[in-house]
């Protein structure tokens, strides 16, 4: 049990994560033609929420689409699970390290999530830059692209999707600019 616990704490190399990650497509696909993709789940959970007859954009039958918020639940309940096993801060990488020092941030450890996303750094200008701007650009991006990284990469690439390959290519230009232009800046604040 003492392995599996120290299995479970640890981080998985690609070759083992992501052919499971992978897996998931052909399993949805063929456990009942279902989309692998999250970010509609939020949409799911309003159409639960808010009266269908004032918005028809929430009138569908969400009850179809349960397994996806079952999906939505196993990964809070494991982001929960693995956060209660691991005590040790993520690992920032040497490379990482090294372009964040160039950027000018030599101090990495109030870098870590806990220390970032928390009600105190919110009031800050850089937590308010992280968290509620960059999560409206997060939210944009998804509903004017129709999905999320996870669901045009992985599913819609693999189901040779033209939109799909086009979002993608669209997600890792934002990333490149933001990560190599707007990010030494942010760090700055």
């Amino acid at each position: 049990m003492e392995q599996l616990i120290d299995l479970i704490k640890g981080p998985w190399p690609w070759y083992i994560s992501g052919p499971l990650l992978g897996l998931m497509v052909p399993i949805l696909l063929l456990a009942g033609n279902k989309p692998f993709g999250l970010s509609s789940s939020f949409k799911h959970i309003c159409a639960i929420v808010l009266p269908q007859h004032k918005w028809s954009f929430f009138d569908y039958n969400w009850r179809a689409q349960i397994w996806n918020l079952l999906v939505v639940a196993g990964i809070v309940l494991g982001g929960f699970i693995g956060a209660l096993l691991t005590e040790a801060p993520p690992v920032i990488s040497e490379v990482t390290r090294h372009d964040l020092y160039l950027a000018g941030l030599t101090d990495l450890e109030g870098w870590n999530p806990a220390s970032i996303f928390t009600f105190e750094g919110l009031l800050t200008l850089r937590g308010f830059i992280f968290i509620v701007v960059g999560g409206f650009f997060v939210g944009f991006g998804t509903r004017y692209a129709n999905g999320c990284t996870s669901g045009h990469a992985i599913f819609g690439l693999s189901t040779m999707n033209w939109y799909s390959l086009v979002a993608v290519i669209g997600f890792f230009a934002g990333g490149l600019l933001t990560t190599h232009f707007l990010l030494p800046y942010l760090l700055t604040l």
